[in-house]
């Protein structure tokens, strides 16, 4: 005869106490290339808009419109160094603007350009300090602190106008010529005179076209071993050694190396003792490319902690105006911009250069950025801003979105019933701030309101001695909010707007109740 056994009903939740777990703000930064499954507990499925450091991950500086009236997109910023006076000029239009001293930039310093999507070089002659740029469709100009000049008749030996990219390398000005395989070189320390061609045709073996050039810098500094890196359209990367490249002994090329296609023309910057180069497979390192091969040593990109994301940008907008990348030392930051829609939407794919901790700027609509006495500034819609400036952006606010890698918190087979939360902020101000426990991976925003209010005291073990926490008057805010869902896994999931309050997110307490093993 057989029997029917009814099985044993667990509770989901058992009457156990409450378990509580401090988890620190996620400044190990946003992952992308990770299953969202498979994450250490100090990084983010989203981080939006903040900033990590060492100790906390703090809301990013906003920006001010520091010059205004270039009735147009700037799609070129440019920052001259004299010997007595440095210049700040924003081009759009198709004409270029001095906006060195902020407000409104007046008339023109130089119009009727083709476009105004220029690469430039500062360089230091016996004759003074200049500026000198190219766009592979107007002449070369030179602007010597005072005048902008016409240099089309001057630069002999090719045709001034069909130069489209610039470097300084080794005392010498170098261009490349739009649509073939040819660099051109002028003599030591001039700005004119005869050029001399370079052509990279034989060595090419994936054909295309040249798209720029680039100095590799090895010891952080200028000196022999300085090595020249071109890259052409189909990804084609030829390095040389040496100083004149008419003396086979003090000209040599290194290699030949294929790293994918670069994106934009302006794909070089160099950063410490490195040069890195935007390209399809994301933000490739020099340093790295020649001691690794494809084979035995694969080359990681810097960009590698967020490889999907970028994979995902260089396809959908690489064929976009405003691919830039530049080290901001102020900051510890490196800003690689993504062009999601071509002088309209932008955002910013941002590392902190100590922690290699990756985030996503939203809000700086940014065509391209340049370092101006130590200061950031960005060329938008008729205006160049000054970034990294304030805590708004032109006077509105800054949304962010932080959601925390899931944990299961050491036991993956239970389910959990999360019922508290604790943030940790350090603000100026209380914030306007949201919070919940997101579960089993949902990534949906966060919703319910937290009560932010500062706090008595400070937070022991928490900053750092001498730094914003400590001179900028911030106050502590920590207080226990109501936290419902369950699940495996949680997240902390925080967002907050704020207008003109400096934040920084440090850790948070979350509480649990576990439930059985199913």
């Amino acid at each position: 005869m057989r029997t029917n056994v009814l099985p044993i009903r667990r509770p989901l939740i058992s009457k156990s106490r409450a378990t509580s777990k401090s988890l620190p703000a996620p400044v190990g930064g946003w992952n992308a290339r990770d299953s969202i499954a498979d994450m250490d507990e100090k990084d983010a499925v989203i981080l939006t808009n903040l900033f990590p450091s060492t100790t906390s991950v703090n809301l990013r500086g906003g920006y001010s419109q520091f010059a205004t009236g270039f009735g147009a997109q700037v799609e070129t910023v440019i920052s001259y160094s004299g010997a007595t006076t440095n210049k700040l000029f924003g081009i759009a239009g198709g004409a270029v603007y001095d906006a060195t001293a902020g407000g409104a930039v007046g008339a023109a310093a130089l119009s009727s350009l083709t476009n105004s999507r220029w690469q430039y070089i500062n360089i230091a002659t016996s004759g003074g300090n200049f500026i000198e740029m190219c766009n592979g469709a107007d002449s070369v100009y030179t602007f010597d602190g005072t005048t902008w000049t016409d240099r089309s008749g001057a630069i002999t030996g090719v045709t001034s106008s069909t130069l489209i990219n610039i470097n300084l390398h080794q005392e010498r000005i170098w261009f490349v010529e739009v649509g073939t395989l040819k660099a051109w070189y002028l003599p030591v320390k001039s700005i004119t005179g005869a050029a001399a061609a370079l052509d990279l045709s034989a060595f090419c073996p994936h054909g295309g076209y040249l798209m720029a050039m680039g100095t590799w810098t090895m010891d952080a500094g200028t000196g022999m071993d300085d090595m020249a890196v071109f890259i052409t359209s189909n990804g084609d990367c030829l390095v040389y050694r040496g100083t004149d490249p008419t003396s086979a002994s003090t000209w040599t090329k290194i290699g030949t190396y294929w790293i994918g296609s670069p994106i934009g023309r302006r794909c070089f910057v160099k950063y410490k003792g490195d040069l890195l180069i935007i390209t399809q497979d994301g933000l490739v390192s020099m340093a790295q490319l020649l001691q690794s091969t494809q084979l035995k040593t694969p080359l990681i990109s810097v960009t590698d902690k967020i490889q999907d994301a970028t994979a995902k940008a260089v396809t959908n907008y690489g064929a976009n105006f405003g691919w830039n990348v530049l080290p901001l030392d102020k900051q510890t930051a490196l800003i690689l911009n993504v062009p999601v829609k071509t002088n309209a939407s932008q955002q910013q794919y941002v590392m902190n250069t100590i922690t290699g901790a990756w985030c996503n700027f939203t809000g700086w609509l940014a065509n391209c950025f340049e370092i101006y006495e130590d200061d950031l500034y960005f060329g938008g819609t008729n205006y160049i801003g000054k970034a990294w400036d304030t805590y708004a952006d032109a006077g509105q606010g800054i949304p962010t979105l932080g959601l925390q890698a899931f944990s299961y918190f050491g036991s993956p087979a239970q389910v959990k019933r999360f019922t508290m939360m604790r943030p940790t902020f350090y603000a100026s101000s209380p914030p306007d701030a949201y919070g919940q426990i997101n579960v089993d991976f949902d990534q949906s925003p966060a919703t319910a309101v937290l009560a932010v209010a500062n706090a008595i005291g400070g937070l022991w073990d928490a900053g750092v001695w001498d730094t914003a926490i400590w001179g900028a008057g911030l106050e502590l805010s920590r207080q226990w909010q109501g936290a419902a869902g369950a699940g495996y896994c949680g997240a902390p999931n925080i967002a907050t707007n704020t207008n003109s309050i400096e934040l920084q997110w440090l850790a948070t307490d979350v509480v649990m109740e576990p439930g059985a093993i199913l």
